[in-house]
């Protein structure tokens, strides 16, 4: 593919994917915000306490196939079909498992209702498993805006009636209810917006084939969702249900801008260089194009977030979730760092280097048990400073190995990340002085995001950063193309 049009198939898939992404986010926080003033916080314990159970099943189901279908490009309907029977059989054996576990988890958390919860929760495993060979498929033809469409509208659904139950005091059950509906509308939706339909037939060599590619990928994925997943249940087998809330609602929302930039860079990365795996040079310039564009994003958000956190807590939620304010500001520091690793991940997948993948997931899993060990004797924000370490830790590792497969090294990150994180920090830093004093909440963080906003810009501007000048030609562009 020719560069002007890898760049147009670029602008239009990151142009859905990110009003998809930011589209969930939005309804997420907006849906979590009349939640949390209303259920309580060991409602939301119960529910997180879970979380590393729920996302480890949902990696288990796809089974890294999904992956192996996206990277193929001749397949067949008895190749889609396969995975469909496997994706579904494996859903209900898990559910069963869960099923018939259940109460151990309610002894192991010392709370007897993660019982009923789990029953009806783990549900949503089979729900989830019935769309995803749609949405692969939708993936694989670049179709962003059908995916945008179905997320849109299963969140909002799933939305409303968790809203309107929580009113109605059902308390956990609507957190129940936003998960499991959202499943279901999802792969409902799914199943009407995608043409394609399974037929009778089911190939043990197709599958076998499948599994060549993606068993690495798999044992990658399930370490690296674990892992990613653990704190709230960890934190839940030896504290109160509300300190497991307090830390996994402030994960949840400082994670809001950074999964969006994360899965909306993903999403294309997971096309784009997949496309042009075999050219080094290519790979490298648009691996640093993409990590530019992200740390272009991610600091000033992410330093903007932890200035204005107390004062939001305050004013969204009241002193019921302030507890949660220092594990959200420790673990934006984190967040700021993730979206750097998920595109490194995806170019190890592009290049069909699953022992990369794998290695490094080994070597996060294993250091994070170093880590927790240390640290979480000392205590809840001490777990939440060894994730700091953590992403840090994972993020050198990551591009010692890229530098091993297309040239791009530690030194090159730092020249494409550098300059706007010192930007970003600068801005922060003066916006916080300059307030600093202000005891009104609502004019604090206006007036925050007013001058980090406008002084990180006029930086940018001031020193000729790459990412700047590539916004304004592009709004150049569109201009020239209205008239």
């Amino acid at each position: 593919m020719a560069d002007s049009a890898l760049k147009k198939k670029t602008t239009v898939s990151l142009f859905w994917s990110f009003l998809d992404k930011f589209g969930q986010q939005m309804l997420n926080f907006a849906s979590m915000l009349i939640l949390m003033n209303i259920v309580a916080a060991e409602d939301y314990g119960l529910v997180g306490s879970l979380a590393v159970f729920v996302a480890f099943s949902t990696i288990l189901i796809d089974s890294g196939f999904g992956r192996a279908l996206l990277n193929r490009k001749d397949l067949t309907q008895t190749d889609y079909t396969t995975v469909f029977y496997f994706n579904i059989s494996l859903s209900f054996v898990l559910y069963l498992l869960f099923f018939f576990t259940a109460p151990l988890l309610g002894k192991m958390f010392h709370a007897p209702a993660i019982t009923s919860v789990v029953r009806i929760l783990f549900l949503s495993l089979i729900f989830n498993a019935f769309g995803l060979i749609h949405q692969t498929i939708l993936t694989k033809k670049a179709n962003f805006k059908g995916l945008t469409q179905v997320n849109t509208l299963s969140l909002l659904f799933s939305d409303v009636v968790a809203v309107v139950m929580a009113i109605a005091g059902y308390g956990v059950w609507a957190l129940v209810a936003q998960t499991l509906l959202y499943a279901f509308f999802r792969s409902l939706f799914l199943w009407v917006y995608s043409p394609w339909r399974p037929i009778a037939r089911f190939s043990r060599k197709s599958l076998g084939t499948f599994f060549a590619f993606s068993n690495k990928l798999l044992s990658a994925s399930v370490i690296s969702t674990t892992v990613n997943n653990i704190y709230p249940s960890l934190i839940a087998a030896f504290y109160p249900m509300s300190q497991v809330a307090y830390f996994n609602q402030a994960k949840k929302y400082q994670d809001i801008p950074f999964l969006t930039l994360a899965n909306t860079f993903r999403t294309v990365a997971m096309l784009i260089l997949s496309e042009i795996n075999e050219q080094t040079e290519r790979l490298k310039r648009v691996v640093s194009k993409i990590i530019k564009s992200i740390a272009f994003l991610s600091f000033p958000i992410g330093l903007t977030m932890i200035v204005i956190a107390e004062p939001t807590f305050h004013l969204l939620f009241k002193e019921k979730w302030l507890a949660a304010v220092p594990y959200f500001q420790i673990l934006t520091f984190a967040g700021m760092l993730s979206p750097f690793i998920f595109i490194f991940q995806e170019l190890f997948i592009a290049k069909e280097n699953s022992k990369f993948f794998l290695g490094i997931e080994v070597a996060k899993g294993v250091l994070l048990i170093l880590l927790i060990v240390l640290l979480f004797p000392h205590g809840i924000t001490a777990l939440a400073v060894s994730w700091i370490i953590y992403m840090v830790i994972s993020l050198i590792i990551s591009v010692m190995l890229t530098g091993k497969l297309i040239r791009y090294t530690l030194f090159h990150l730092i020249k494409d990340i550098g300059p706007y994180l010192l930007l970003a920090i600068i801005s922060s830093a003066v916006s916080f002085l300059l307030t600093m004093k202000i005891g009104n909440n609502v004019v604090f963080i206006i007036l925050n995001l007013v001058i980090t906003g406008t002084s990180y810009i006029l930086l940018c501007k001031l020193f000729k950063l790459e990412m700047l000048k590539e916004i304004e030609y592009w709004f150049e562009k569109r201009k020239k193309e209205k008239k």
